[in-house]
């Protein structure tokens, strides 16, 4: 499955800096559609905003999985952030279903604690992402053109 579009959280912004992130443990996590995405300036800013709201097990890490082979390139005008894609096996039982994919750093970063970087809709409906039956894999790809930009 593809990811989509990212929505930075505003008001964290300000601090982004994409080499930051290539240094840093950088998750994916999975939220439900109870949590309510607020990424204005007065928004969501750190994982504690919306952890309860958090989806794993069965082959999903609680707190997300890493994003390996973390990248900032350069494009006109700025540079793009992307990763290796993330895939998953439901076992024990089935990964559950999901509406959120929650980029965020582990560890204390721009004077936060897990502080959140951009989420993503994980269906266009939007609906939520079915769950990942045991033996299956659930895999989320980097958008082609990167996770987001900045110029």
């Amino acid at each position: 499955m593809a990811a989509g579009n990212v929505i930075l959280f505003s008001k964290n912004k300000d601090d982004l800096r994409i080499n930051d992130l290539v240094g840093a443990t950088v998750l994916l996590s999975l939220v439900s559609s109870a949590w309510t995405p607020d990424s204005t300036v007065t928004g969501n800013s750190v994982w504690a905003d919306m952890s309860a709201n958090e989806v794993s097990g069965n082959g999903w890490a609680a707190g997300g999985e890493a994003l390996t082979s973390l990248a900032a390139t350069a494009i006109s005008g700025g540079f793009k952030f992307s990763s290796g894609n993330v895939s998953k096996t439901a076992s024990g039982g089935s990964i559950p279903a999901w509406r959120y994919g929650v980029i965020r750093v582990s560890g204390s970063l721009w004077g936060m604690t897990n502080p959140l970087v951009g989420y993503f809709v994980g269906d266009s409906t939007p609906a939520d992402v079915p769950a990942t039956t045991t033996g299956n894999s659930l895999t989320i790809n980097c958008p082609a053109a990167g996770w987001f930009d900045l110029t």
